[in-house]
């Protein structure tokens, strides 16, 4: 029998909890405890409850209603993808503009005190002018909006898991996230905005898909059908997906993220949407960008990056040479996210107040723009600078005339131009050293960067990462055999080592594939590049898990994977269940209901509804969950107790839609005496037949259902059919699989 190391004791139930906001990063001043998940954290109804209204609405549609609701999913969908594509022009446009202003100043300053050796000055304008941008972006999402840090991309994988992130798709998450983007990308930081887009893209399909907006206040009694978990999940998905594809120009790598990284659930008709959001996604940005550079209809931006095409072949023999490169893309990507992990560690522990966290933004800014002005200042990597160079931002620095200094090229241009330099420049237009040295220098400025309160994503900076030390194999590769040899070429290595880098660092494989593919618009490349990032994968998770999958865990989220850990058969239902158990009765007394959720406000969501025996369990009926009791009781669903009879109106599925997802708390419903000794019957409005597990079930089969069905709750019963537990998320969530074995961890409170 395999042994269970528990880390920490368990204390409390494993039902599921919370109402107040949760520290996302798991954390509370400043402490920090990696064996913990937190009950603050709740989830989502991904099973819907099929009572009788529920049942009643469904029955009375008809057929044409139902092929109704399928056309407005799909013009949801396409209101995505617009909406989307809108927000990345906006995004690229604005990048452009400011980072366009600073460098034109921060060159103008160097070339006119090169000659004068007032070049301090010019360090000092180009870190101050980083300095500024990262601080009003560091501002914006520490003071006003701290869930818009970072890529998003934890958070939504969280949330297509099932967990209720709180804010995450709200509107004001939304502005701040653009707002922020743009201020980090134009400070200079090493970041990209390609990441944040998922995360943009899922709060416009949030938005979009509920015809609300509780930031703003507005109900416009539109879609008000799709105001459930159920659908709201399906068109975050799409989203995410259409936040892709905007990003790349890659709508089939797009489906592919939501499939591989977020969603529970999938079918045939919600690939199609998904992917018609993210067609609509890729082609709004195309064509808005076409008419912003001055050539309408010419549709060559399909992305906020574009890798350019790759025509160069390669010749079997370099397979292999590629294949090499997952050895070294695995071991940097684990470096990399193990770096990271004890540096977030140390942010949340020292850092995790405002004022600290914006200082510290600034700091890196300005180390950033150091760096990279001092690397400049003593590179004399001089290339020639011929008509067909694509640098828009080529320094002459040193260099003589008709020359530009290499290592500006990397620094100065923005991350995206930097990536596409190193993929496309023709062989000699870096040397060993500056690819050497620059390589090492981003390297830590973006485990430092990662992390940071900005929004920025790491995609681009992993694929600016691999493409440095991918070229530089490259150009090693060519001092020992002829220049002229068609397997020397350093730019198909640049593109193996990007991807080799981003594969070790984020663990994706299938969906990384194709949007590299798309991205380049080179399927030769295909198979060395799915090859590459499956074998950097298997490399990192041998070391530390993806850098996602990192801070989900310091985040104390009760994440679920696809599988149960191994060596788990052990373990049964009874094991793993809360216990006892909340239950009520099919017509249940008021004053109870009302006391029972307002002495368990953080505790209890869910409760099954049971059929009393004589001095024994009840017999499960039913389950009904703590927002629906909420909405009775604001409505004064009660029967009076001397005579039976109904004093209600009768509900409806809009009732308890109306008040989706943020539902008032017990302690603002007004109850009052009398009305305590009432009754409620739950019969029509509790679920009927959920699902429920003998308590003798192995944790594994518990699991694949729980996981399966994307369910909340999973009731566990004896042989006569009695309540005897409940498994929730955090029940299941608490078993990995540690160094010493199954390990078991500790839920807290805080």
């Amino acid at each position: 029998m395999a042994n269970i190391s528990k880390k920490v004791s368990w204390s409390g139930r494993g039902d599921d909890r919370g109402e107040r906001t949760p520290l996302l990063n798991g954390a509370e001043d400043g402490k920090y405890n990696r064996h913990v998940l937190h009950f603050v954290f709740q989830s989502l109804d991904y099973d819907n409850s099929e009572n009788q209204l529920f049942l009643e609405e469904e029955r009375r549609m008809s057929h044409m209603g139902f092929r109704c609701l399928e056309t407005r999913r799909w013009v949801i969908c396409g209101l995505i993808g617009f909406l989307t594509g809108l927000i990345a022009c906006l995004i690229d446009i604005a990048v452009e503009k400011l980072a366009g202003y600073k460098y034109s100043a921060v060159k103008q300053n160097i070339e006119k005190f090169t000659e004068f050796g007032g070049l301090s000055i010019s360090l000092i304008l180009w870190a101050v002018l980083n300095s500024a941008f990262v601080m009003v972006g560091a501002i914006a999402v520490a003071f006003f909006e701290p869930i818009a840090a970072g890529s998003g991309i934890p958070q939504i994988k969280c949330y297509l898991n099932g967990v209720k992130i709180p804010r995450v798709v709200r509107l004001k998450t939304l502005a701040i996230k653009v707002f922020g983007v743009i201020c980090s990308v134009a400070g200079g930081l090493a970041v990209g905005k390609e990441g944040p887009m998922i995360h943009s893209g899922a709060v416009v399909a949030a938005g979009v898909s509920q015809g609300r907006s509780t930031s703003l206040k507005k109900d416009f009694k539109i879609f008000e059908y799709f105001r459930r978990d159920t659908e709201k999940r399906d068109f975050v998905s799409a989203g995410a997906a259409a936040g892709v594809s905007a990003a790349f120009g890659a709508p089939v790598g797009g489906v592919l993220f939501s499939l591989e990284e977020g969603a529970s659930f999938w079918n045939q008709m919600l690939t199609w949407r998904i992917f018609f959001a993210s067609m609509i996604s890729t082609f709004t940005l195309n064509f808005f960008l076409s008419i912003y550079h001055g050539k309408p209809g010419e549709l060559s931006s399909p992305g906020l990056i574009n890798f350019g095409r790759f025509d160069s072949d390669y010749i079997p023999f370099e397979s292999f040479i590629f294949f090499s490169f997952h050895f070294p893309g695995g071991v940097l990507g684990a470096l990399f996210n193990v770096i990271n992990y004890w540096l977030t560690i140390f942010r949340i522990r020292y850092i995790h107040r405002p004022c600290l966290q914006v200082m510290e933004a600034m700091l890196v800014a300005a180390v950033t723009a150091t760096i990279s002005f001092a690397m400049i200042y003593f590179s004399n990597d001089c290339q020639p600078l011929g008509q067909d160079n694509t640098e828009e931002y080529s320094l002459q620095l040193f260099c003589a005339d008709g020359e530009y200094n290499s290592m500006a090229t990397a620094f100065f241009n923005t991350p995206e131009r930097s990536v596409r330099s190193l993929f496309h420049n023709p062989p000699g237009s870096y040397n060993p050293l500056t690819l050497g040295v620059f390589t090492l220098a981003y390297f830590v400025l973006a485990v430092w960067t990662y992390g940071l309160t900005v929004s920025a994503g790491v995609f681009i900076p992993s694929l600016l990462i691999g493409a440095a030390w991918g070229r530089l194999f490259g150009i090693l590769l060519s001092t020992i055999t002829s220049s002229q040899s068609i397997w020397a070429d350093p730019g198909k290595y640049a593109l193996i080592g990007a991807a080799a880098q981003l594969g070790g660092i984020v663990r994706m494989t299938l969906s990384l594939t194709v949007i590299l593919v798309e991205a380049t618009g080179s399927v030769t490349y295909g198979f060395p590049i799915m090859l590459v990032l499956m074998t950097a994968k298997i490399v990192g998770d041998y070391f530390i898990e993806g850098l996602y999958d990192v801070h989900i865990k310091l985040q104390s989220v009760p994440f679920l994977h696809w599988e149960a850990p191994p060596t788990s058969h052990w373990l049964t239902a009874r094991e793993v269940m809360s216990s006892p158990v909340t239950c009520f009765n099919r017509v249940e007394k008021v004053g109870r209901i009302v006391d029972v959720l307002s002495n368990t406000s953080t505790n209890h969501n869910g409760f099954p509804v049971v059929i009393l025996s004589f001095l024994q369990p009840g017999k499960i009926c039913g389950l009904i969950l703590r927002s629906q009791l909420i909405v009775l009781l604001k409505h004064k669903v009660f029967v009076e107790r001397a005579s039976s009879r109904l004093s209600h109106r009768k509900l409806q599925l809009k009732d308890f839609r109306d008040a989706y997802p943020r539902f008032p708390p017990i302690q603002s419903i007004h109850v009052s005496q009398d009305e305590r000794e009432c009754m409620m019957d739950l019969t029509e409005f509790m679920n009927p037949t959920p699902y429920t597990v003998p308590q003798e079930t192995s944790l594994p089969r518990v699991f694949k259902l729980f996981r399966a069905l994307g369910l909340r709750h999973l009731v566990v019963v004896d042989n006569e059919n009695r309540v005897v537990g409940l498994v929730t998320r955090k029940d299941l969530a608490r078993y990995h699989l540690g160094k010493d074995g199954l390990e078991e961890l500790h839920l807290a409170q805080t």
